[in-house]
């Protein structure tokens, strides 16, 4: 539940994987909406282990990482936006996956805020930090990652089921929406890094 509950809220991840749902079909909404939730079990191992330095690193490099990740918006936004749907029609292959597996992970992982959330829900539920066996660690990271995963397939389920309804000049138009709002997620992630 815990891990569902984080996934849930639709942002430029969310976006980016029903996008690659509608244009490259289920298996690249999949390898996207894994590489997000190996992301979120990470910082969800993070949270749950009360590893502090791990923490302060990352909130030590918090300016570069938003840097990296707003950037690498922008670039997938621009890419979006201008891509045809002749995309859909590109050869797909296991490097193209891994790709977009890769694209996911690390624009999640570029958001260390992430971790404040898992934090605060683990804390809620006494969970931080806690000393219990390995196999119970081990569960609680699990389940987070297995609740991420319901999560995008959920979405990508629903994306698939309305794929059928979208015409090539609908596709056009997703592409352009969805490029506009990553690409402004970018500029809004390095904008804030100015204040």
């Amino acid at each position: 539940m815990l891990g569902f509950v984080i996934a849930a809220p639709t942002g430029p991840i969310g976006i980016l994987c029903a996008r690659r749902t509608l244009t490259h079909g289920r298996r690249a909404g999949f390898a996207s909406g894994m590489g997000a939730a190996t992301a979120d079990m990470i910082y969800g191992f993070i949270a749950a282990s009360g590893l502090a330095f791990i923490s302060h690193l990352l909130i030590a490099y918090h300016f570069w990482l938003r840097l990296a990740g707003g950037a690498l918006l922008c670039i997938l936004g621009a890419r979006t936006f201008t891509s045809k749907t002749a995309d859909a029609c590109a050869k797909r292959t296991g490097r193209m996956y891994a790709g977009m597996f890769t694209s996911t992970f690390f624009l999640t992982l570029t958001n260390p805020m992430t971790i404040f959330s898992f934090g605060a829900v683990f804390t809620g539920f006494g969970l931080v930090g806690t000393r219990g066996s390995i196999l119970s660690a081990g569960t609680l990271v699990f389940g987070v990652f297995f609740g991420s995963a319901i999560w995008w397939s959920f979405l990508i389920g629903v994306v698939t089921l309305l794929k059928q309804r979208f015409t090539e000049r609908h596709v056009i138009w997703v592409n352009r929406i969805a490029g506009m709002v990553i690409a402004g997620s970018g500029v809004l992630a390095l904008f804030t890094l100015i204040w």
